[in-house]
């Protein structure tokens, strides 16, 4: 292989056969062709590999590496280490991207010299029905797209599509790359370059078709449960400024679900002094020792820090709504957590 690429695409890839080809024609069709293509084979038994291998063969861009079973964090890892661009592109195997893809990615990064990380807007597509929850998941992500926008609601779910990102490889190195445990990798990385201060953005335009079928990772692997998610969450919001200053805290909404949440909260050390709640059967009760307050309680000075722990997404933006004209800012007095 020649000189140093400018981007260097990341594929861990394992028994992807049926989605492969589709995947590496869309790379191979970008308008953007200085890129290297490091396709890491995490120990498959179907003809991927020989789909990789030949591929390799006749375009030089392409790097197969064949480590075994390692695991996806290990594979994405060994990437990292492999990779000779300053830009890291991340795909998977199962996805595909359009043309333009890593064009405007790169030229985003180049005019954002302070953003450490771009990703895109996505489409769903799959062969089965796409349930209900998962496209109004996909709305969600697909308008959190300003470095403003994503800091704000990050700890509502993660607010990027792990492979429609593209990153600066010397940051994600420096923060301590991949990390592997009980949690889904992508998103804890975001949330830790969050906390570090570097500025997350997305191109506001569909750059990715994120294929939706029940085999994959995050249906299947208990790092991508709901339980997982709110561990992690927990854990970086304890280090998030706003909390940590507030003298006062209160959490909206008072049900067995968020009541569940928070308990990972109190469990460091968070003292709410209230439940918000506007359902009037639940106001004036005691959950836990404290009282359920009325919305309307929030108009008082000093303001308390508002976490809100509302799932429903059109819920969570009257509840914002509701905040904003109470004069409660996003991110500085109130928080919306998934």
């Amino acid at each position: 292989m020649g000189g140093c690429p400018a981007i260097s695409i990341v594929l861990p890839f394992r028994d992807a056969a049926a989605t492969l080809a589709d995947c590496v024609d869309s790379i191979a069709g970008q308008t953007w062709a200085d890129y290297e293509l490091i396709a890491i084979d995490d120990g498959s038994s179907d003809a991927s590999p020989a789909q990789a291998r030949e591929r390799a063969e006749r375009d030089p861009r392409i790097l197969l590496l064949r480590p075994g079973r390692i695991g996806l964090v290990a594979a994405l890892g060994l990437g990292l280490e492999q990779a000779r661009a300053p830009l890291i592109a991340r795909m998977d195997a199962d996805d595909v991207m359009l043309p333009r893809r890593l064009e405007m990615q790169q030229r985003y990064l180049a005019a954002h010299p302070d953003v450490a990380l771009v990703g895109s807007r996505v489409e769903l597509f799959s062969d089965a029905p796409i349930r209900a929850g998962y496209r109004e998941y996909l709305r969600w992500q697909n308008r959190c797209c300003t470095p403003e926008q994503i800091a704000q609601n990050i700890y509502v779910e993660s607010p990027l599509a792990h492979p429609s990102v593209t990153f600066r490889r010397d940051v994600v190195v420096a923060a301590g790359g991949y990390r592997d445990g009980d949690f889904p990798e992508d998103y804890e990385l975001w949330l830790r370059l969050h906390r570090a201060g570097h500025r997350l953005a997305k191109v506001p335009a569909v750059l990715l078709r994120w294929r939706e079928h029940g085999t994959r990772l995050s249906r299947s692997d208990p790092r991508y449960a709901r339980a997982a998610f709110d561990r992690l969450r927990a854990q970086y919001l304890m280090d998030e400024p706003a909390l940590r200053a507030a003298a006062e805290v209160v959490v909206w909404g008072a049900g067995y679900r968020t009541r569940q949440r928070v308990k990972l909260l109190l469990e460091r050390g968070v003292q709410p002094v209230a439940w918000i709640d506007v359902d009037p059967r639940k106001i004036g009760q005691r959950i836990w020792g404290l009282p359920v307050r009325d919305p309307e309680w929030l108009v008082r000075l000093p303001r308390p820090f508002v976490l809100v722990y509302v799932a429903s997404h059109g819920a969570r933006e009257q509840i914002a709504a509701r905040l904003d004209a109470y004069g409660y800012r996003l991110g500085v007095d109130y928080l919306a957590v998934g």
